[in-house]
């Protein structure tokens, strides 16, 4: 696997997968990259680029617990940059990890070709989701079987009793097999002080980051899916509004994996863009 060093020297890695243009894919969690897979046979139309965050998958963990902070990681990703000695680079992020993009694409407009934000994080832009708003993209899933115990967790969760964020896991797929059983058990972030600190006091600063997402010049597709409750498309069509030039897609019956949902709708629709 390739390594890189960051600007404070923490030892960073990256997978490669596919051929073609290079894309540069940041994860969510902060969670091993591996959970992206190679987004759904992307690969076959574009280079993947995959960083490990720092204390993530391969990458190591600093000896500055404050540089897990999502502003912070803007400097990996730019980092990464210059080692794969790129001008521009298309970037794709998904999860929290678009609020590291939208950050990187505030940070550095003219570093950036294209943006796809898969099913993004908004927390980085000021967009609050709340909860009826979840409780109401889960009502979508009442039919299955599963339902009555996962929405009870989450009306739990909403309502600041607890809950048990596991039950709730269903929620994130189009289909909860065992396909998504399983992905779901490999992309739970296993560094919890990563987790802890990445959107800790200082890591967002809504106004500035909209007023230069406001001058991005750069396209940007933004990618919902219709029963995900982390990203809800209410959320997604208000980060859209955002950018100069955006392209905004719900993907049917996906959830927060859209690319495991329907591999090929979501590839076509990235291609298309990148295209």
């Amino acid at each position: 696997m390739p390594t890189y060093f960051a600007s404070d020297g923490t030892r960073l890695a990256h997978r490669v997968i596919g051929v073609g243009e290079p894309l540069v894919c940041v994860p969510g969690g902060p969670t091993d990259s591996v959970y992206l897979g190679d987004l759904g046979g992307l690969s076959a139309h574009r280079r993947l680029i995959v960083p490990d965050l720092r204390g993530t998958g391969r990458s190591a963990e600093p000896e500055d617990v404050t540089s897990y902070r999502c502003d912070r990681l803007v400097d990996d990703i730019e980092a990464l940059r210059v080692r794969l000695g790129l001008s521009r680079i298309d970037l794709l992020g998904h999860s929290a990890g678009a609020n590291i993009v939208t950050q990187y694409a505030a940070r550095h407009p003219e570093r950036v070709a294209r943006l796809v934000l898969v099913t993004p994080g908004t927390r980085a832009v000021g967009i609050a989701v709340t909860g009826e708003e979840r409780r109401a993209a889960a009502r979508l899933r009442a039919d299955e079987p599963w339902f009555p115990e996962a929405f009870a967790a989450l009306e739990a969760i909403t309502a600041g009793r607890g809950g048990d964020w596991e039950a709730v896991a269903p929620f994130f797929y189009g289909r909860w097999d065992a396909a998504a059983r399983s992905h779901h058990a490999a992309s739970r972030p296993s560094n919890e002080e990563a987790v802890a600190v990445f959107g800790s006091e200082g890591a967002f600063t809504p106004r500035a980051t909209r007023a230069a997402l406001a001058a991005v010049a750069a396209p940007v597709l933004l990618l919902a899916g219709e029963f995900d409750l982390n990203s809800p498309p209410r959320a997604v069509t208000q980060c859209a509004a955002l950018f100069p030039e955006a392209t905004y897609a719900v993907r049917p019956g996906a959830g927060h994996y859209p690319w495991l949902d329907d591999a090929e709708g979501f590839v076509a629709a990235v291609v298309t863009f990148l295209s």
